[in-house]
């Protein structure tokens, strides 16, 4: 194998790839449930950890939302904000795909990302292109999420690499925080363009 062909990309998928939340989709989801929406955030991301981290099903977490905003659970309500919900993750940066795929001549890409079971089934097949990459590790399904040192020992198991080949890739201070101590290379991500320079420097010249 040949030194470039060691060098591994390890990208975060939301606010890199991915484009964050849209906009205004926690407050649809809040009016909903006819609640705020500063108490339906809060509830959201308060009992979202065992939900990335496939300890928790779609239902189990929005049964939990919501009787934190002390509103029913019935199944009508958690079908419509589960689909509100992934809807509201489901967009990428045209550009930056476009990027991120081209980089597999030079290395191997792979994804580190946290996202629950049932959106990872519906991004995937929304964007078939994943399935190139060299390895997806999808919190949900490998049972640890960033910033968690368990996701990236699995990257590192997975491809038969050590942790000095990687160069994590994410939007979030804390994940890279992580990485690096795992071992890892790490860029917090702020454009595609300063990111192609961390790259071209960080991978063995052409």
């Amino acid at each position: 194998m040949s030194t470039d062909r060691r060098r591994i990309l390890l990208f975060d998928l939301f606010g890199v790839i991915a484009r964050h939340q849209r906009p205004g989709a926690l407050e649809k989801m809040a009016a909903r449930c006819g609640t705020s929406a500063d108490a339906f955030t809060a509830a959201y991301w308060t009992h979202r950890p065992p939900y990335d981290a496939g300890r928790h099903t779609a239902s189990a977490y929005w049964t939990d939302v919501l009787h934190a905003l002390s509103r029913p659970a019935d199944a009508d309500t958690i079908e419509e904000l589960r689909l509100t919900d992934i809807e509201s993750w489901s967009r990428v940066d045209d550009r930056m795909v476009t990027y991120v795929r081209g980089l597999r001549e030079r290395a191997r890409v792979a994804l580190l990302s946290n996202i629950p079971a049932d959106h990872a089934d519906a991004f995937l097949a929304a964007q078939p292109w994943l399935h190139d990459l060299d390895h997806l590790a999808l919190s949900a399904r490998i049972g640890a999420a960033k910033p968690d040192p368990a996701a990236f020992r699995h990257c590192v198991v997975a491809l038969r690499a050590a942790p000095a080949d990687f160069l994590f890739v994410d939007d979030r201070e804390e994940n890279v925080r992580a990485a690096r101590a795992a071992g890892m290379d790490g860029h917090v991500f702020r454009s595609r363009e300063v990111l192609t320079a961390a790259v071209d420097a960080w991978l063995p010249a052409r």
